[in-house]
C-alpha cells in the first residue's frame, strides 16, 4: 500500500497531467511525427510557416496591448516602474527587454526591471522547482518596494506558473497595474491580472517547447509595451531614438548620424552640438532647431516633460 505522501504526489501528478492535456502549448500534432525524416530545407520551411502564425495571433490582442501601453505610460509619468516577472524562457524574455531599455531609450536601470524565478543564476541555467514557488515573486516585489504607481507584467506560456500567479496576486493587492502575457485561453495568470493578454499561437513546432512560438509572441508583446510607452514619453522624435546613451563607438556614431539627419547639418556641426549638450541627442537637436543656448534648451525640455516636439514649439 502506498503511504500518504506517495498517494498525495500521485494525485498531484494526475491533476497536473490533466491540466497540461488542456493546453494548446502542450499539444502534439500528428503531421509533425516525421520531422526527423525530413530534409533540412523542408524543416526550415515548416518551422518558418509556423512562425508566421505568431504575428497574426498577436494582432488579435491589439486592444489589450494598447490598454496595457496606456496604463504603463500613465504610471511612468507618475514616477512608476515596469516590472516583469516570469520563469524560464518567459523570465529571460522579461530580463532581456528590461536590460535593453537603458541603452536604447536612456532610461535609468530601475525604470524597467526583469525578475526571473530562481534569480540571476536562472538566466543561464535552469533552477529546479523555482517556478513552483508561489511566494517567491511576491517577496522579490516586496524587496523592490512595489507601490501602486508601478506596473507588474507576468509572463507565462502555459499561463499557470505558480511563481507568476503569486507575484500578480501580490501586485494587485498593493494596487499596482497588473498585466498577464499567456499563450493559452482562460489562463490562471490572466484571471489574476487586470489586463490579460492571451495570445494563442497553437501547438509548438516541437511539442511543449514554449521557447518557440510562445516565446516569439512574448518577445513581440514586450517590445510593444516598452517601445510604445517610450514613444508616448517622448523618447523618440520623427520615428528615431533621441534618448539613447552613447556608451560605445557605434552608439556615438549613431548619435552623430541622428543629429545630421534630423537637424540637416553636417558631421562637424552635429559633433559640436553634441559636445555642447554633453552627448544628449535630444538637447543637441533642440539647440540646432531653435538657436537656443544649452541651458535655455535644457529648461524647455524639462518643462515639456522631455518631449522634444513640444520643446521646439515652445522655443519657436
Amino acid at each position: 500500500m502506498p503511504d500518504d505522501t506517495t498517494a498525495s504526489e500521485s494525485s498531484r501528478l494526475t491533476e497536473l497531467l490533466g491540466v497540461l492535456a488542456q493546453l494548446d502549448t502542450e499539444a502534439a500534432t500528428p503531421e509533425r511525427g516525421d520531422l526527423d525524416l525530413l530534409e533540412t530545407v523542408e524543416l526550415v520551411q515548416r518551422m518558418n510557416a509556423e512562425d508566421q502564425r505568431v504575428a497574426i495571433a498577436v494582432a488579435e490582442r491589439n486592444a489589450e496591448i494598447a490598454r496595457a501601453v496606456d496604463g504603463i505610460t500613465e504610471r511612468f509619468r507618475r514616477g512608476g516602474r515596469l516590472i516583469y516577472i516570469g520563469a524560464g524562457t518567459a523570465g529571460r524574455i522579461g530580463v532581456l527587454d528590461a536590460s535593453e531599455c537603458p541603452p536604447t531609450f536612456g532610461t535609468d536601470p530601475s525604470m524597467v526591471v526583469g525578475i526571473i524565478a530562481g534569480g540571476e543564476t536562472a538566466i543561464r541555467s535552469a533552477v529546479e522547482n523555482a517556478e513552483d514557488d508561489q511566494d517567491a515573486a511576491g517577496q522579490s516585489l516586496r524587496e523592490l518596494a512595489l507601490t501602486d504607481k508601478d506596473t507588474v507584467v507576468g509572463i507565462s506560456a502555459s499561463g499557470r506558473t505558480p511563481y507568476v500567479v503569486g507575484g500578480l496576486d501580490y501586485a494587485r493587492g498593493i494596487g499596482a497595474l497588473t498585466v498577464a502575457i499567456a499563450s493559452n485561453r482562460g489562463s490562471a495568470i490572466g484571471a489574476a491580472a487586470e489586463i490579460p493578454i492571451e495570445i494563442v499561437t497553437g501547438p509548438e513546432f516541437i511539442s511543449g517547447s514554449t521557447r518557440l512560438k510562445s516565446g516569439t509572441a512574448q518577445k513581440l508583446v514586450v517590445n510593444m509595451l516598452t517601445t510604445l510607452s517610450m514613444i508616448k514619453l517622448g523618447k523618440t522624435y520623427r520615428g528615431v531614438m533621441v534618448d539613447l546613451r552613447a556608451t560605445n563607438e557605434k552608439l556615438h556614431a549613431r548619435s552623430v548620424r541622428t543629429v545630421t539627419q534630423l537637424a540637416g547639418v553636417d558631421v562637424d556641426e552635429a559633433s559640436e552640438a553634441l559636445r555642447a549638450a554633453d552627448g544628449s541627442v535630444k538637447l543637441a537637436l533642440l539647440t540646432l532647431a531653435t538657436g537656443a543656448d544649452v541651458e535655455r534648451a535644457r529648461q524647455a525640455l524639462a518643462q515639456s516633460g522631455g518631449i522634444l516636439r513640444e520643446a521646439i514649439s515652445a522655443l519657436s
